[in-house]
């Protein structure tokens, strides 16, 4: 079978949904969770238990449900009107669908990069500052700190640190994806949900990235979404496999590429549809 790992065999068994062997927490866990917008249903009993400092990948093909999902993770798919819920989503083991649950506490916690690159139409200091102003922290010695830390910690200080007062939108697509990265660091998630966050980039703007990304998880859990196999085989540790929102597999990444317990993930990862 042409995989994109190596083909290895071991004795662990995993099961589709389940929870790893490792002794790690869980940094999310969603029982039974349905999403509707309006009639249609988009997400259909997803039970996920997401490992902190871990990296997970989702993967499957468009419109299979995985940007719905990690939306739910910061509660942004209620800004679509018609979007109803049920099941229940645990972060750090609170439900966030509760009424009394303030989303703006979950946001701070729970920071998300998106598709293409967005900074603020400011310079690549006021995007870094804009968050912790935000949060009540006005003096310039501190601001200066979290500027200069949350940009070397995205990889990207060295070449901005004289472009601190020019505009964002001056740099390259792949130095706004980590300014983003950088101004999502600037408030100290636990998390970062990323949807896609290399599919505008090229190939070298691509590798600072996965780069990135994975020097990060020793900080903080990630969770991205990406269509590109390849990617998710590269820099994750636990992999889901989405499908006409239901979670098909859901494993240690090495195991899922190299030993797929469902024909369909095996279907998909090979090529024969997607």
């Amino acid at each position: 079978m042409n995989t994109i790992l190596n083909e290895r065999k071991d004795n662990t068994v995993y099961e589709a949904q389940s929870q790893s062997t490792e002794s790690h927490n869980s940094i999310f866990e969603t029982n039974d969770l349905n999403l509707w917008y309006g009639n249609t249903q988009a997400l259909k009993n997803i039970n996920l238990q997401i490992p902190e400092k871990k990296i997970t990948a989702i993967i499957g093909p468009s419109g299979c449900g995985k940007s719905t999902f990690i939306k739910t993770l910061n509660r942004m798919v209620e800004m679509v009107p018609i979007v109803k819920t049920s099941g229940d989503i645990k972060y750090n083991g609170t439900n966030i669908l509760n009424r009394d649950f303030q989303v703006e506490d979950l946001r701070t916690k729970v920071g998300m990069v998106f598709q293409k690159p967005n900074p603020f139409p400011k310079s690549v200091y006021d995007n870094i500052a804009y968050g912790p102003r935000i949060h009540g922290i006005k003096n310039k010695k501190v601001l200066d700190e979290i500027v200069e830390k949350s940009l070397r910690d995205a990889f990207i200080w060295d070449e901005v640190k004289d472009r601190l007062k020019e505009n964002a939108y001056g740099l390259s697509g792949g130095q706004q994806q980590r300014v983003c990265i950088a101004r999502c660091l600037a408030i100290e998630p636990e998390v970062i949900l990323m949807d896609e966050p290399t599919s505008a980039l090229d190939p070298i703007s691509t590798s600072k990235v996965e780069e990135l990304v994975q020097e990060l998880k020793k900080k903080y859990s990630i969770i991205i979404v990406t269509h590109n196999m390849q990617q998710a085989a590269r820099i994750s540790d636990k992999t889901a496999f989405f499908l006409n929102g239901e979670v098909v597999e859901y494993n240690d990444t090495e195991t899922l590429f190299s030993n797929p317990s469902d024909q369909r993930t095996e279907d998909y990862i090979t090529g024969r549809f997607g």
